[in-house]
C-alpha cells in the first residue's frame, strides 16, 4: 500500500511539472490564455477561437461568455501582448458610490490593482435556473437601496467614505396592542362611572395602544469583524403615539372630568452619544473605549437591577483576548415621559454609578460569571407625572421629600455546565433612606435578592424551572428596612413580558403593588419616575416552564408561576387590615414569537396570561360580595425594522 501511494504521488508531480513546462513555453512564444471565467477579448489563435464558438455544448453559467475590455491600442501597435484584465462585474447588494479615489494604474499582468476591496464584483449566478424568485435561498443576490435583507451601504455593509467609515440607518416601527384586566377602584376621587355600585373595586377592563417610530443614524469608523470600532456617533429620535381607554373614572387622571380615555403623543431624542476607542491594550485586539451621551445599558444578564436608556458616561473594554469584559458607568438620569417612557430633557435629580466585570469560561467552559457594584443616589424632590398624579414622594404615609443612598453588591452567572443551562443572580443592598414614607422615619437598608434558573434542552424542547426571592420587611416599626427593591429593573425571567404578574401594573391605594415589567412588589408609585422603597412585602416565586421551537421561525413559551409574599406585615399596616395571607396566586401564561424571515427585521409576539387569585390577593382586592375574579390579559406586539 505504501508503494502504490508513492507511485501515485510521483505521478502527480510529473503531471504538474508537465503543465508548468507548457505554461512557460506558452509565455515564451508570446501567447497568453486566460482561464475561465475570466476570458480575454484577445485570441492568439483564430482557428481555436472558432472551434470554441462552434461547440454544440452550451456554456453555463452565462458569465463564462463575458469578455474583457480591449487592450489599449498602444499595446497592439507596439506588438506587445496585452495585460491581463478582470471583467467588471457588479458587487452584491446596494453599494452606493465608491469613496476610494484610484491612486495607481495596472503595470503588468501579474498584479491587478483593486483599491476598493469592499466592492469587488461577483459574476451573475442563477443557482437553480429559476430567475431568482424571492422565496428561494439564492447566494450572491443583487440588491436595491430599499432592500434591507441583502447587503446595503445604508445599513453599514459597505463603507460610505474610504475603506473604514460606515453609515448605518435603522428605521423601526413598533406597535403594541394590549387588552387587560387589573383591579380598579369603582369610586374615583370625586365621582364614579357606575352609580349605586356597592363594590369598592369595579370594572377593571382596559385597552392600551402604543406605536413607536424610531430612526437610528450611526456613523462609525473601523472594522468590527476584526477589531473594535475606532469611533462611533449615533442619534436616534423616537416618535410615540399612545392611547388608553378604561371603564372607571379617576384612572387616566385624578380629575374625573377628564373621562375614561386618554390619547398622547411625544417626540424624544432617545439615543445620542459619541464613542471613542482610547487604547489597544494587547495584540489580541483588547481595548479601552469611552462613550458619552444617552445610551442603552443592562447591568446584568437578566435585567434584575438596572435596565435603561439614559444619559451617562461609560468606560468599557476587554482583557485577556476578550475573555474578560468590564464596564464603569455614571448615569445622570433624565426624567421620563409618563405615557411613553421616553426620555425628556429635564434632569431627574438621580445619579447611578455602576461597575461590573465579566469572566468567560469561569471554572468550566461555557459558563460566564459577573461581579458588580451599583450605587443609587436619589435626591429629594417633589414631582407630579404628566397625568397629574403625585409620584415623588410616594403618596403614602408622610408626603415629605426624602433622599435615598443605596449600595448594591452583586454576583450573577449565565451559561451552561455540560448539558445543563444555568442562570443565577444574587444581590445584597445596604444604605439609608432619610425619611421613608410608609415607615414615617429614617431607616437603614439591609435587604437581599436571589434568583436561579435551570433548564435542559431536549431536541426542539427546553424544560425550565426557576426560583426568585426578594426579602420583605418583617417589622414596619423597625429602624432597619429589609424589603428588597431595584433601581430600574426589566427582568427577563420566569416568563418575563409574557407573565401577567410582571407585565401588569397593579395599583394599591395610591401606589403600585407591583410595577409594569417588574417582579418586586415594592409599593412604589412609579418604577420610572418614583423612588425605591425598601419597606415592602417582598416576593417568593417558583416557576415551571417549557419552550417549544416549533419551527425555525416559530417559538412557543409556556410558564406557570406560584407567587407568595415574603412577609405581609407591611401590607397589614398599610391597608389597616389584619391577617393577610402570603399566597398571592398562580400566574399562567402562553406566548409566541414569530420571525417570518429568520432574522430580527420582522418580529411578531403575542401572549395571553392570567392570574388566578390566591388567598392573599383576595384579602387585598376583595369586594363586598367576596368575589375576586381571575385577572386576564393579552397582547400583540409587531416590530418591523429596516
Amino acid at each position: 500500500m505504501v508503494g502504490n501511494g508513492s507511485r501515485k504521488y510521483r505521478l502527480c508531480i510529473v503531471v504538474q511539472l508537465a503543465l508548468l513546462c507548457g505554461t512557460i513555453a506558452q509565455r515564451a512564444s508570446g501567447q497568453e490564455y486566460v482561464t475561465r471565467p475570466f476570458v480575454s477579448t484577445w485570441q492568439p489563435d483564430a482557428d481555436q477561437s472558432a472551434s470554441n464558438n462552434d461547440s454544440t455544448e452550451p456554456i453555463r453559467p452565462e458569465v463564462l461568455k463575458a469578455t474583457l475590455p480591449q487592450p489599449p491600442l498602444a499595446d497592439l501597435d507596439a506588438g506587445t501582448p496585452p495585460m491581463f484584465r478582470l471583467p467588471i462585474d457588479p458587487p452584491l447588494g446596494f453599494t452606493g458610490k465608491t469613496g476610494i479615489r484610484p491612486s495607481e494604474c495596472q503595470q503588468s499582468s501579474d498584479f491587478v490593482p483593486m483599491e476598493d476591496r469592499w466592492r469587488a464584483g461577483f459574476p451573475a449566478w442563477d443557482r437553480y435556473d429559476k430567475g431568482h424568485p424571492p422565496v428561494d435561498d439564492y447566494p450572491y443576490s443583487e440588491g436595491h437601496w430599499w432592500d434591507p435583507y441583502n447587503q446595503n451601504v445604508l445599513k453599514g455593509d459597505y463603507p460610505i467614505v474610504g475603506q473604514h467609515t460606515f453609515l448605518a440607518i435603522t428605521a423601526t416601527t413598533d406597535m403594541l396592542l394590549e387588552a387587560r384586566q387589573v383591579p380598579t377602584p369603582a369610586h374615583g376621587f370625586e365621582s364614579t362611572g357606575n352609580p349605586f355600585d356597592p363594590n369598592f373595586f369595579g370594572n377593571g377592563s382596559q385597552f392600551f395602544y402604543s406605536q413607536n417610530y424610531k430612526l437610528g443614524i450611526e456613523l462609525s469608523h473601523g472594522d468590527a469583524a476584526f477589531k473594535p470600532t475606532d469611533w462611533r456617533v449615533k442619534l436616534m429620535p423616537v416618535f410615540n403615539v399612545n392611547y388608553l381607554t378604561v371603564a372607571e373614572l379617576g384612572v387616566v387622571n385624578p380629575d374625573v372630568t377628564e373621562g375614561m380615555s386618554r390619547g398622547r403623543d411625544y417626540l424624544a431624542l432617545e439615543e445620542w452619544f459619541a464613542e471613542r476607542k482610547l487604547a489597544d491594550t494587547s495584540p489580541y485586539f483588547d481595548f479601552v473605549s469611552a462613550r458619552i451621551g444617552s445610551q442603552p445599558f443592562v447591568s446584568d444578564f437578566r435585567g434584575f437591577l438596572f435596565a435603561d436608556n439614559n444619559r451617562a458616561v461609560r468606560l468599557f473594554g476587554t482583557r485577556l483576548a476578550n475573555r474578560d469584559q468590564f464596564n464603569i458607568l455614571f448615569f445622570s438620569q433624565l426624567e421620563k415621559d409618563t405615557n411613553s417612557d421616553l426620555n425628556t430633557f429635564n434632569d431627574r435629580g438621580q445619579n447611578v454609578l455602576i461597575a461590573n466585570y465579566y469572566r468567560q469560561d469561569f471554572i468550566v467552559p461555557g459558563y460566564t460569571t459577573e461581579f458588580s457594584f451599583h450605587y443609587n443616589h436619589d435626591k429629594e424632590s417633589f414631582h407630579y407625572d404628566d397625568n397629574d398624579f403625585l409620584v415623588r414622594p410616594d403618596p403614602a404615609g408622610v408626603f415629605t421629600p426624602h433622599q435615598i443612598d443605596a449600595y448594591y453588591f452583586g454576583w450573577a452567572g449565565d451559561g451552561h455546565i455540560g448539558r445543563l443551562n444555568v442562570s443565577h443572580a444574587f444581590y445584597y443592598v445596604f444604605g439609608n433612606d432619610d425619611l421613608n414614607p410608609i415607615a414615617g422615619r429614617p431607616i437603614h437598608i439591609d435587604a437581599k435578592m436571589a434568583a436561579l434558573e435551570l433548564s435542559y434542552d431536549r431536541d426542539w424542547v427546553r424544560f425550565r424551572t426557576s426560583f426568585f426571592y426578594a426579602s420583605g420587611d418583617h417589622d414596619i416599626n423597625s429602624d432597619t428596612a429589609t424589603g428588597f427593591d431595584t433601581i430600574l429593573d426589566a427582568p427577563n425571567f420566569a416568563g418575563g413580558k409574557f407573565s401577567y404578574w410582571q407585565r401588569q401594573q397593579i395599583k394599591l391605594q395610591g401606589v403600585n403593588l407591583v410595577n409594569r415589567f417588574s417582579l418586586v412588589p415594592d409599593l412604589r408609585s412609579s418604577k420610572a419616575e418614583g423612588q425605591s422603597n425598601f419597606v415592602n412585602p417582598g416576593l417568593e416565586l417558583v416557576n415551571f416552564g417549557i419552550d417549544f421551537d416549533v419551527t425555525q421561525k416559530l417559538r412557543l413559551i409556556s410558564n406557570v408561576n406560584f407567587l407568595w409574599f415574603d412577609s405581609t406585615n407591611v401590607l397589614e399596616q398599610f391597608t389597616f387590615q389584619a391577617d393577610i395571607h402570603r399566597f398571592i396566586g398562580t400566574d399562567l401564561s402562553l406566548g409566541a414569537e414569530y420571525r417570518p424571515f429568520l432574522n430580527n427585521n420582522a418580529i411578531i409576539e403575542a401572549g395571553i396570561a392570567g392570574l388566578v387569585p390566591g388567598i392573599g390577593f383576595q384579602d387585598l382586592y376583595n369586594n363586598s360580595d367576596g368575589n375576586v375574579s381571575t385577572q386576564v390579559a393579552g397582547f400583540l406586539n409587531m416590530s418591523l425594522t429596516y
